[in-house]
């Protein structure tokens, strides 16, 4: 799905017979029409909450991975849910993981590090340590920097007509393909750096690192970090429960004693959970997700003054819902 006249025309975004132009453009020329005719326009959660049923996708329990936290001082339970990436993207790293989860390893490991506006990271606290660092499972397979992307052509069916919001900073193309936030360059792909995706913690090249020590972004995307750590999911429920932890006062936000560490749990794949609730994200190849991301693009409901005219890929977080 790309964005032009006919299709904007089709979803009733905008009614005017333009000639194909850069998103940017259509899309403020379109917010121009629609502040002119004086309706009521509809915010972005609006346009979420009123997509009809057969938007939806349902994201499969085995695509998850549930991290209990130690519950708050008010003994309230703290669960991030996190959804795994799919195919083509950091599949070794992600069937590590999978393996890890499966033998309870995070169990009595703990979030060690929390740096304000860039991420919180979590795993064994002695790993620097070879005589005290927690065993990994024998079975973890170890993945090259060359995985960090992926072929261009590994991309499903219908890519390069996926939503396209151009090229930034760090990516000559960005589009979202399947419901996750993709840079491309002629040959490659990899996953976008977004707020709330979790990555692998790694040393310095080439260790790649196992999955063992994972972290997720807390603040303003750290695109810089595209293509150079193993990026596995995201974060789609309990962000909250890790942006929300005390910043760490040691080097790069780690915490300088173990009574500042948040203990977890367990960590379980997701078929795994009992009584897990179900998932679905909002389908990025239907009309429902174009009025979405034009309005993400150009806030037109009565709040705002200025359409902004654009927006990057990050910045049209693809909504997850738990199944009504």
């Amino acid at each position: 799905m790309s964005y032009s006249p006919t299709r904007f025309a089709r979803s009733g975004f905008c009614r005017l017979p333009l000639p194909r132009l850069p998103i940017a453009c259509l899309l403020l020329v379109c917010a121009q029409e629609s502040r002119a005719q004086d309706t009521p326009v509809l915010s972005p959660p609006e346009i979420v909450a009123a997509a009809a049923a057969g938007e939806w996708v349902t994201i499969a329990p085995a695509d998850l991975v549930v991290m209990d936290l130690a519950p708050d001082a008010a003994g309230h339970p703290r669960r991030v849910v996190i959804q795994l990436l799919p195919a083509p993207f950091s599949q070794g790293w992600i069937g590590n993981i999978r393996r890890m989860a499966a033998a309870h390893w995070w169990d009595g490991t703990s979030v060690n590090r929390l740096q304000d506006n860039y991420v919180a990271q979590w795993g064994d606290a002695q790993s620097d340590d070879k005589a005290h660092a927690k065993p990994v499972p024998a079975e973890l397979i170890e993945n090259s920097q060359a995985a960090y992307v992926a072929p261009r052509s590994a991309l499903p069916p219908g890519a390069d007509a996926a939503p396209s919001f151009g090229h930034d900073a760090y990516a000559p193309e960005t589009r979202i393909v399947d419901g996750w936030a993709v840079g491309l360059d002629k040959d490659h792909a990899w996953p976008l750096h977004c707020y709330g995706m979790v990555g692998v913690g790694r040393d310095n090249p080439p260790d790649t690192g196992t999955g063992a020590e994972l972290y997720a972004v807390i603040g303003q995307a750290p695109r810089q970090l595209d293509r150079n750590i193993a990026l596995v999911g995201r974060v789609i429920e309990g962000i909250e429960w890790l942006s929300s932890l005390p910043r760490g006062t040691g080097p790069i936000g780690f915490y300088k004693t173990a009574a500042e560490r948040v203990p977890i749990i367990a960590v379980r794949n997701g078929g795994d959970v009992p009584g897990l609730p179900g998932y679905q994200m909002l389908s990025t190849k239907g009309q429902a997700f174009a009025r979405y991301a034009a309005a993400r693009a150009n806030r037109r409901d009565t709040f705002f003054v200025t359409p902004a005219g654009g927006v990057d890929a990050c910045n049209v977080p693809v909504p997850v819902r738990r199944i009504p």
